[in-house]
């Protein structure tokens, strides 16, 4: 058996029995970090290897490895490094548990990993599942009442959720009889549209994977979850929940409605409306509730419910263009990259910051400008590209999405889009006015390791690269979405 195309995922895995092991061990848990780095640098490597590889299926058509899994596959290990960068100082303040902590952060990574590349309903599910239970456990982890609260919370809802998933990928199977995503687009392709768009049976299905896929990614109106996860959760958690989950979703959604349910026209015609109503929903949802927000977790969860409806307009786009046309799935993917990066540095900044003031009320960031001006201006440079200003990652991710967005015909849509993008105005640069403007409240400096730094300056390098030079990064998202297969 050839093990290449799965060797990022055996080596995560390898590494994760590792940590297990030596946390029994060794008495300086900073080794744990260090080894769970080593693996992902490793796992990186043998990614990049894939890169540009003929696609090839394994495991009887239950996987793909293409340019668009390596994509993700590389995202994901990048994320999953930095989030375990910046977790450094706070789980070293666990005196317990920190073997599995990083151990279910790297079993997540496997899960997500392997949803990317995804073919069959099956392994898309247990892939998702696996995913899944490892951030049930991290949610809890602080095992204090709010972080068990919002665990509880997340596996009742998350269970519901995957009951709901699974009951739609049922009713596809026993529409088409396959279950695999290539087998079903040829079912489905075989039939006339007015017969098919007739069956109840799959229309039931796709509208109950839409909202199993829409709790992953925190999509209204199924986002009831967020805002007390995101809360209770330790902070890092709620970093790693908010970037590397929604990604893997999308890339499955992706991945699923496109190639399984991309022809004929009229059918993606349908889910594309299906996702272009939902997305406006959760922009105004997300942003208007953010706004009443006084806890900072609590008004990012509502900001990622916001940009999980941005995406979905290239979702929307993709569901409303022809067939051979990848610019949508390009756009979708230039976006999660900066959307990714922007999360990542806004979390990095309140992880540090709530470390030294032992609250995430916005109120209490007051004067973090005069107190910690770098950190300040890198939470200020995340916030302006989350709202999508020039010159910044975010301004150029939301151009493109819109572009194609009204290229396909969904100038309404756009509309709502940009006038949710000047509501978010308000509640990001009210946190930028209470860093510079406000008095500070407490006394000294914010100190960081030099792993949070390292992390923060990755993602504010990458956050203006992709601002003002992003043809490099277009081209290699272009290269991964044209290898999407239908």
């Amino acid at each position: 058996m050839n093990l290449e195309p799965i060797l990022p995922e055996l080596t995560l895995a390898i590494t994760t029995i590792v940590v297990i092991l030596l946390d029994l061990f060794i008495q300086k848990k900073v080794w744990l970090t260090v080894i769970s780095l080593a693996g992902i640098a490793v796992a990186t490597g043998f990614a990049v290897t894939l890169w540009g590889e003929n696609p090839q299926t394994i495991f009887n058509n239950l996987l793909v490895i293409d340019n668009f899994a390596v994509f993700f596959k590389i995202l994901l290990l990048v994320i999953v490094a930095l989030v375990l960068l910046a977790s450094r100082d706070y789980v070293s303040k666990l005196r317990r548990f920190q073997g599995e902590y990083h151990a279910l952060v790297l079993l997540a990574a496997i899960g997500m990993m392997l949803m990317a590349a995804g073919t069959d309903l099956i392994s898309i599910f247990v892939s998702l599942e696996l995913s899944a239970i490892a951030f049930y456990a991290l949610v809890g982890f602080l095992k204090d009442d709010r972080s068990t609260e919002a665990s509880l919370k997340f596996i009742l809802l998350g269970g519901i959720a995957s009951a709901v998933l699974l009951f739609g990928m049922a009713l596809t199977f026993g529409f088409t009889g396959k279950t695999q995503l290539a087998e079903i687009a040829q079912v489905i392709q075989q039939m006339s549209p007015e017969v098919l768009l007739a069956s109840s049976g799959l229309i039931l299905g796709l509208v109950l994977m839409i909202a199993g896929f829409g709790f992953k990614i925190a999509a209204a109106p199924f986002q009831m979850w967020v805002p007390d996860v995101y809360e209770g959760a330790p902070t890092p958690v709620t970093l790693y929940l908010s970037v590397g989950s929604k990604i893997a979703g999308f890339a499955v959604i992706l991945r699923v409605f496109f190639s399984a349910f991309g022809s004929p026209e009229s059918l993606s015609q349908d889910w594309g409306l299906v996702f272009a109503v939902l997305s406006a929903i959760g922009m105004t949802l997300g942003n208007i509730i953010a706004i009443h927000q006084a806890n900072i977790k609590r008004m990012l969860a509502y900001s990622s419910i916001a940009h999980s409806g941005y995406i979905m307009i290239g979702l929307a786009a993709v569901g409303l263009t022809p067939i051979g046309d990848f610019t949508g799935q390009s756009f979708i993917l230039f976006y999660v990259i900066a959307f990714a990066l922007a999360d990542l540095a806004a979390f990095i900044a309140v992880i540090v910051i709530s470390n030294k003031l032992n609250s995430d009320l916005i109120k209490d960031y007051a004067g973090i400008g005069k107190r910690a001006p770098v950190l300040a201006a890198v939470l200020t440079l995340s916030l302006i590209s989350l709202i999508g200003l020039p010159p910044t990652a975010g301004f150029l991710a939301k151009f493109y999405i819109f572009t194609g967005a009204a290229g396909s015909g969904l100038l309404w849509l756009v509309i709502v889009a940009v006038i949710n993008s000047v509501i978010s105005v308000y509640y990001y640069l009210r946190v930028v006015k209470v860093m510079w403007l406000g008095e500070p409240m407490f006394e000294g400096k914010i100190p960081s390791s030099n792993a949070t730094k390292f992390s923060l300056a990755i993602c504010c390098s990458g956050i203006l690269l992709l601002g003002i030079v992003p043809v490099v990064i277009m081209q290699i998202v272009e290269t991964a979405a044209s290898s999407l297969s239908f």
